[in-house]
């Protein structure tokens, strides 16, 4: 950022993370528009303008402490919104809302590009359609919550049920497929989240294409509140600028909403339904319309985001789950059975499971998974009373099926390797496929249920079911 020389206003309260300036001119900044404090002896606090009192006055929220800011200090306005560094020199670095290093590889070079981290989403002309299908290599999100190119998708789920697993082999399978950009951004996270996401891609071989994009719990809600913004804008100049394939991934887009609940309620605003702020639906939309495919590249999002009180009508779930285009939902009930990734098959789902995308021979396999397991579940509280022999003969096929068809549907990551000792796989949709319809057919009726657990294709199975009975025979 380039500074005036004079000083355009001086502090005149502080309230927290609200800080009131006067300015000695009537042209006042531009609302979003970036201010630095500077008092002495203490570093330069960057705040961003969020409304205009009078025609001398504006009130602003502190993205950095404002511990220790006295009445009076000068500010500056270096004219423009809050900039965030991009390009190449940001790969494999952990950055925070004002693009400071927070990693001990040293500063960036004094030359990195920069962009503001408030911009328009890009013209509907400008736009291509989300009918491109990113293949994750991830068996049950490809076949029944498939995600697209360009477009948004949100895993809703609490915590310790594999939901940063599943980030981080989406961010294995992007690099490792599509050779393109990675951006992680943690809204409200702890530090040790942090330095563990830091350490696991440094092991795993991703973080020389991977952006980390901080703004931790213990920051002031301005900086967990424009943390997603600065991760968008890095994500847009690979897209726009060096026309490659960027995966953004947010960890927790409901912090995003609740960080903004702050901001409203220490600016003063009146509340909204069950106290959220008044403009949800407003800031949710800045962020989410800007993720889209332009010209060659696309950004794809992939959004975590927390149901609070597992309540799916809360309006921050309503207003974030409008834009997405999947729905990933992670199961606890399925995580405390080993069923790993813990996709729930049943409550997950995708626009884009139509027979004109995706195809017809996908779209039916798909909805005979669902029928199976759901009908399975109906029927859980009999076979738990009474058994499977109560079970008519149609009924115990279709439980059978439909438990083997759950075990199928998991598969080991490449980023548990470590822990698991068992090789990563990534399964094409065509194998996923085949191997449900061979299930749904019977072909593996009388197979043992541990045949088909943490396998990649049905071959796979299949060989691991042979070698079983082979011991058995030897045995």
């Amino acid at each position: 950022m380039s500074r005036e020389t004079d000083a355009a206003g001086r502090v005149v309260a502080i309230r927290g993370a609200v800080v009131d300036i006067a300015f000695t001119q009537d042209s006042l900044p531009p609302i979003n528009d970036a201010l630095e404090i500077r008092d002495t002896g203490r570093r330069a606090v960057l705040v961003e303008v969020q409304a205009h009192l009078d025609s001398r006055r504006v009130r602003a929220i502190a993205l950095q402490a404002t511990n220790g800011l006295r009445r009076g200090a000068e500010v500056f306005h270096p004219g423009g919104p809050v900039t965030a560094p991009v390009g190449d020199a940001v790969l494999g670095r952990l950055l925070d809302v004002t693009g400071t290093v927070g990693d001990k590889a040293g500063p960036l070079p004094a030359d990195t590009p920069r962009r503001p981290i408030h911009a328009p989403p890009p013209p509907l002309r400008a736009q291509n359609g989300t009918s491109e299908i990113f293949h994750t290599g991830i068996k049950v999100i490809d076949l029944l919550a498939p995600l697209a190119q360009g477009g948004k998708a949100a895993m809703f789920g609490g915590a310790g049920v594999g939901k940063t697993v599943l980030v981080m082999e989406l961010i294995h399978a992007m690099v490792a497929r599509y050779e393109g950009i990675s951006v992680f951004s943690g809204v409200g996270e702890r530090s040790r989240e942090g330095h563990e996401m830091l350490a696991d891609m440094t092991d795993a071989g991703v973080l020389d294409r991977t952006v980390l994009v901080y703004g931790q719990m213990n920051e002031p809600p301005g900086a967990r509140w424009r943390v997603p913004m600065t991760a968008l804008a890095i994500a847009e100049h690979f897209r726009d600028a060096e026309h490659r394939n960027v995966l953004l991934l947010m960890d927790n887009v409901f912090r995003f909403v609740q960080a903004g609940s702050e901001v409203s309620g220490l600016l003063g605003r009146m509340a909204s339904r069950v106290g959220y702020q008044p403009t949800l639906a407003t800031e949710v939309a800045e962020l989410q319309e800007r993720i889209a495919a332009t010209g060659s590249a696309a950004i794809t999002a992939i959004e975590a985001v927390y149901v609070p009180a597992d309540d799916f009508t809360d309006p921050a779930v309503t207003t974030i789950a409008s834009h997405v285009d999947s729905t990933v939902v992670l199961s606890r009930a399925m995580a405390a059975d080993g069923m790993y990734p813990a996709v729930d098959p049943i409550a997950s789902s995708s626009i884009l499971l139509d027979p004109l995308i995706m195809g017809e021979d996908h779209v039916t396999v798909a909805n005979q998974v669902r029928r199976a397991i759901e009908h399975y579940r109906e029927l859980q509280d009999v076979i738990s009373l009474l058994g499977m022999e109560e079970l008519g003969r149609e009924d115990r096929h279709i439980v059978e099926r439909a438990r083997r068809l759950q075990r199928f549907l998991t598969q080991p990551f490449a980023v548990t390797e470590a822990f698991t000792g068992l090789p990563g796989r990534s399964v094409a949709l065509e194998d996923t496929i085949a191997g449900c319809k061979a299930i749904l057919a019977g072909e593996a009726d009388d197979w043992d249920e541990s045949s088909l657990y943490m396998v990649g294709n049905l071959d796979e199975a299949r060989a691991k079911e042979e070698a079983a009975r082979k011991a058995q025979d030897a045995a």
